[in-house]
């Protein structure tokens, strides 16, 4: 199924915002991303979220945050550093994060919908897909 994707890169302009009205001001959001779906709208930011329109999902009630808030991007890497203790997005939760997004990108490349085998890390039915998840080192280099 095709997706339509469209970027729009900062500024408080008019022309620099996406043509679609939310009932918000995005002129006010630094900031943000807006998805939009079939039902409704998501408009984020580091800090808050607002599902669109707010006529249809005003009584929505977010869940809980569950990653605990940064003591800032900086100081956080230096206390990790000092103690040993994982930062927010430590390659734990980085890495698992990421993965979807890269294969986007190979499944583009091969031209079709991957079914992936994240324990095996291959996509079960697309062999072609192999040359950009891995890469054969030259010899006497290896990870």
């Amino acid at each position: 199924m095709p997706v339509k994707v469209v970027w729009y890169h900062g500024g408080r302009s008019k022309r620099d915002r996406p043509a679609i009205e939310t009932g918000m001001d995005l002129g006010k959001w630094g900031n943000g991303i807006l998805f939009v779906g079939d039902k409704g709208m998501l408009l984020a930011d580091y800090g808050k979220r607002i599902l669109l329109p707010k006529e249809k999902f005003g009584g929505h009630k977010a869940p809980k945050p569950w990653i605990a808030k940064s003591l800032g991007h900086h100081r956080e890497w230096i206390h990790a550093a000092k103690t040993g203790a994982p930062t927010t997005c430590n390659f734990e939760y980085s890495g698992s994060l990421i993965e979807h997004n890269l294969l986007g990108s190979v499944a583009y490349r091969v031209g079709k919908k991957l079914q992936w085998d994240a324990k095996n890390l291959k996509a079960t039915n697309a062999p072609e897909a192999a040359k950009y998840i891995r890469r054969d080192y030259r010899k006497g280099w290896s990870i």
